[in-house]
């Protein structure tokens, strides 16, 4: 169906349909812009409430660990992935659908403009046409009618016997003068009349149905452009649906991650103390001294004063330990974390010492990279002064230093702390059984305190109960080499049982490091001694006895070193023990 020949006089009518076609595109293109600001914003206020919800970060101990935190740190990361999806169906709409209907409806205002310019002017210029046959008309009907009253004048004229045949003769030229010019009007009028009426069947039959079908065809262009920017709106979604799929499923799998178990356990972890719990109350009897004889009157009464001492005493030692059933002793944290308890005391040494090592790697790589450097300015001085890198070198090294030391200092507490939880079991043991060693830190040697600061840190001493298992543990045949190790470090080894090694010595291991920061090891000339752990590079063999998953029973010396600018200083624990 064509506009030309169905609406061949609704110029006017066409002209209103187009501007509304054009109305209608902006008003859809209005109505998509509106969709991308609900998507930016909703993106926005997601991005915003997953930045509200997320951890912090500012320190360690607020990082998430229980699994149900770290399910919804992950739902967080889902959402804000999900909001990002968000985002490209903005991005993909307002590229695709929005920008492209704008750019069209702009080309499409300028077409319209166009088409309808040019059917104004046939128009136009069919109405110059008519105008110009009207005129000639008029003027061709003027004439006849003067021609017309010539004849009538000529005629009674000609009849009235009273004129004059002079006035006869004028009238008769004034009637071929006129009838003259009515017929050159009629010819211009006749040419006028046939030059009109074929340009007005070339605008009705050519070009006003041409122009319409410019119109015709740029509002089915129209309709087609809204039709595949429906379809691109729906796209936009569409596409980011299996991202979002996913990430609906990478929530569904957070949820699925949480293991009630595993939080019971980092509970555990985390507030577990170390301390054993108390024993039983004893029972004191007061009814005693009724029934008491005078003989033993005074002897039980003092062993009752003695034994209501002990326990008063012992009830009040252990009280001074069971925070679980009490407050907390309040005071500020030491550098050694001696204000905590056992255990959580030796998780944050056991941290301390990982961040240490680890600083101490990063300055060793510097050190190796100046190092390098120097070499290479060395070899080419044109690259740079080597001394230049001096200061930064002797800085990385007392870093390096400090770092060793305050490696050492911690590793001391920290095997100060596995001595204490760990030996009090196994003292209690061996001393109700073997009635060799005394519980605690009670030993009369005076080397092993309560306190951290009365523990006697000189050269090694000799116990005198040494001596006396000297001969049942005595045994000829060396011990069996469970590993072996490389020193990374060189060891002068002055001190009484330990062994001097170079870097880069292969050495054998004889027996791990119990947390005192010291193994034993042996060349293989025989020659046997302890070396700090924290110098060599340990590899252990799996299925040897006295390695991971075997039990080595000695009777040894550990000992603990403590490094100072002053010098090294060792300080020995000794009695018979039984490692897992």
């Amino acid at each position: 169906m064509s506009w030309g020949t169905e609406l061949w006089d609704q110029f006017d009518s066409l002209d209103k349909h187009t501007q509304w076609g054009i109305d209608f595109l902006e008003r859809y293109a209005k109505f998509v812009k509106e969709r991308i600001e609900i998507e930016q914003n909703y993106a926005k206020q997601l991005r915003n409430l997953v930045k509200k919800y997320c951890p912090k970060r500012s320190s360690k101990d607020e990082e998430p660990r229980f699994t149900s935190c770290v399910a919804f740190f992950n739902i967080l990361n889902e959402l804000n992935d999900y909001a990002g999806q968000r985002e490209v169906v903005a991005e993909e709409m307002a590229h695709r659908v929005y920008g492209e209907l704008m750019r069209y409806a702009h080309d499409l205002k300028t077409e319209r403009k166009m088409h309808l310019q040019e059917g104004r002017k046939a128009q136009q210029y069919l109405d110059m046409c008519w105008k110009q046959m009207d005129n000639s008309k008029k003027k061709f009907e003027r004439e006849c009618r003067e021609a017309e009253k010539a004849q009538q004048s000529y005629e009674r004229l000609d009849n009235d016997t009273n004129a004059t045949k002079a006035d006869v003769e004028k009238a008769k030229q004034q009637l071929n003068l006129r009838t003259h010019m009515a017929d050159e009007n009629k010819n211009e009028y006749a040419a006028q009349l046939q030059n009109f009426n074929g340009e007005q069947h070339k605008h009705f039959y050519v070009v006003i149905p041409q122009i319409y079908k410019q119109l015709q065809e740029m509002d089915e262009r129209r309709t087609i452009k809204l039709s595949e920017c429906y379809r691109g709106f729906a796209d936009s979604e569409r596409k980011v649906i299996p991202i979002i799929s996913k990430c609906l499923e990478g929530m569904i799998l957070a949820a699925k991650s949480v293991d009630e178990r595993r939080d019971s356990q980092m509970v555990v972890d985390s507030f577990k103390s170390g301390f054993e719990p108390p024993g039983d109350f004893p029972f004191e009897d007061y009814s005693q001294h009724i029934y008491r004889t005078i003989s033993d009157g005074t002897i039980s009464a003092s062993k009752q004063e003695s034994g209501k001492m002990d326990a008063k005493t012992t009830v009040g030692k252990a009280k001074g330990k069971l925070w679980l059933f009490g407050k907390k002793p309040k005071g500020p944290a030491l550098e050694d974390f001696s204000h905590l308890p056992p255990e959580q005391r030796r998780k944050k040494l056991q941290q301390r010492i990982d961040e240490l090592n680890r600083e101490l790697q990063k300055e060793s790589d510097q050190k190796d990279a100046l190092n390098k450097m120097k070499d290479v300015y060395e070899k080419n001085p044109q690259m740079g002064d080597p001394g230049s890198l001096q200061p930064k070198l002797a800085e990385t090294m007392n870093n390096i230093d400090r770092l060793r030391m305050e490696i050492h200092k911690n590793e001391a507490w920290l095997s100060e702390v596995e001595g204490k939880t760990g030996g009090r079991g196994d003292r209690r043991h061996s001393s109700d059984i073997n009635h060799l060693v005394t519980q605690g830190r009670e030993s009369p040697e005076g080397s092993y305190t309560d306190d951290a600061n009365q523990e006697v840190r000189g050269p090694p001493q000799q116990h005198g109960h040494h001596s006396e298992f000297d001969d049942e543990f005595e045994d000829d045949d060396p011990l069996p080499a469970i590993g072996h190790c490389k020193a990374i470090y060189p060891f002068d080894g002055h001190n009484e049982g330990t062994l001097a090694m170079k870097e880069g010595e292969v050495l054998y291991i004889i027996e791990e490091d119990k947390g005192d920061g010291w193994t034993r090891a042996r060349r293989q000339n025989g020659e046997e001694g302890y070396v700090p752990t924290s110098y060599i590079d340990v590899t252990l063999e799996k299925n040897s006895k006295g390695a991971a998953g075997g039990e080595v029973c000695s009777l040894g010396i550990s000992i603990k070193v403590d490094h100072t600018l002053k010098g090294m200083f060792i300080k020995m624990y000794s009695g018979f023990s039984c490692y897992g």
